[in-house]
């Protein structure tokens, strides 16, 4: 049986580096961040300015950067 973990998105700041920002997740209590080789634990707290986004949003941020919408799927839990 599979548990369903839920996950909530968030996208940072805008910077000259992320002009759309960085996809962000929290999920079991922990703060990832969307690298390009998947999910990284972010220490700390959520980055000041950071935004939530539904999931519909996440999948959008996704599609304009270039990366597959499943990887919404797999953020740790």
């Amino acid at each position: 049986m599979e548990v369903k973990v839920d996950v909530r998105y968030l996208r940072a700041e805008p910077t000259m580096a992320f002009p759309r920002g960085r996809l962000l997740a929290v999920s079991g209590g922990r703060l990832y961040v969307l690298a390009p080789d998947g999910w990284d634990v972010v220490g700390g707290t959520r980055p000041e300015g950071a935004k939530p986004v539904s999931r519909e949003e996440a999948e959008d941020w996704c599609r304009f950067e270039g990366v597959e919408v499943q990887v919404l799927d797999a953020v740790p839990g």
